[in-house]
């Protein structure tokens, strides 16, 4: 059969057409897999974090990451969390990988994560040393105060493809923040006194969001001035500084109210003591910078409110 010299030449031309979308596909999918980068963040310690698609395989070094990953939409890419990342519910079904302060890091690779979220502050420094080697995407968390929490939770959302979710559960505890501060900042100052650890005695200092909490409540750090989240005080330095309210954790049922009043008896020259302005708190929502520190907003602002009523104020 012979071949038209025109069939020829459609054939001809079929076939270079065919080989330049071929290789302009090719081309295309390398630069996709090489140069194409579709997020691009800033973490909370200033640094870049790029990842080629939403993070599929998360694994989290702290609570209050866990927390807002799950705010945030995303609970559900946890492949991998660390001890006392007990809420919600749901978080206690996910593997552990060790503590926030010692991890396993063969454990974290058998898990093949895609992103690692660390808290920049509180994991050790050998921890976020060594996962600089395992060339997988960090994002350092260290929210300060009630404003960076929601920003985390903003983050979260773009890292994780949920963002409508998290923008929604952003606004939802910048609103329920707002309305704290519209009826409750410009009360009468109240002096706080807060007990993270009784030996060595721990506060919470002014890089602690529980300073935030305070000035939402009209409330006053008698330790703003150490520039430490949790620094070590005397019991000198609190009899001098002369508290109205006194907080401390209930260690999760390991402290009674009863016996914490009587470690501070003696000092009677402490006004709350003096007043019975003594109170123990729910120290996962007070201490963890997750979306649940606006109930401890809420908390410390009745506290407070039943403070100025024994003080006449």
């Amino acid at each position: 059969m012979r071949v038209s010299k025109c069939t020829r030449s459609k054939v001809s031309l079929n076939s270079i057409f065919l080989l330049a979308a071929i290789l302009l596909s090719a081309s295309a999918a390398s630069a996709a897999r090489d140069d194409v980068v579709t997020i691009k963040i800033t973490d909370d310690a200033g640094q870049q974090v790029s990842l080629e698609q939403a993070a599929r395989r998360i694994v989290s070094l702290a609570p209050h990451i866990t927390e807002i990953l799950f705010a945030a939409g995303s609970g559900d890419r946890l492949v991998g969390t660390v001890n006392y990342s007990d809420y919600p519910a749901a978080a206690k079904a996910i593997p552990l990988i060790g503590g926030y302060n010692q991890v396993n890091f063969e454990k974290i690779l058998s898990l093949n994560p895609d992103l690692i979220i660390a808290w920049r502050n509180g994991n050790s420094s050998e921890t976020l040393e060594m996962l600089k080697t395992l060339r997988i995407p960090v994002y350092l968390s260290e929210p300060k105060d009630l404003a960076s929490i929601a920003n985390n939770i903003r983050q979260m959302g773009k890292l994780t493809g949920t963002t409508k979710i998290a923008t929604r559960a952003a606004q939802k505890f910048e609103k329920q923040r707002d309305q704290l501060i519209e009826k409750n900042s410009k009360k009468p100052r109240i002096r706080v006194f807060y007990e993270a650890w009784e030996d060595p005695l721990y506060t919470l200092g002014n890089q602690h969001f529980f300073s935030d909490l305070l000035t939402i409540c009209g409330g006053e750090n008698i330790f703003a001035d150490l520039n430490e989240p949790s620094p070590t005080v005397s019991i000198e330095s609190v009899v001098t500084r002369d508290p109205q309210v006194m907080l401390s954790g209930g260690h999760h049922g390991g402290r009674s109210l009863k016996g914490w009043k009587q470690k501070w008896e003696r000092w009677t020259t402490i006004q709350a003591i003096r007043s019975g302005q003594m109170y123990l708190v729910d120290q996962d929502i007070y201490t963890r910078s997750s979306p649940r520190a606006v109930e401890a907003a809420a908390d410390l602002c009745s506290i407070l409110n039943r403070a100025r009523a024994a003080y006449g104020n």
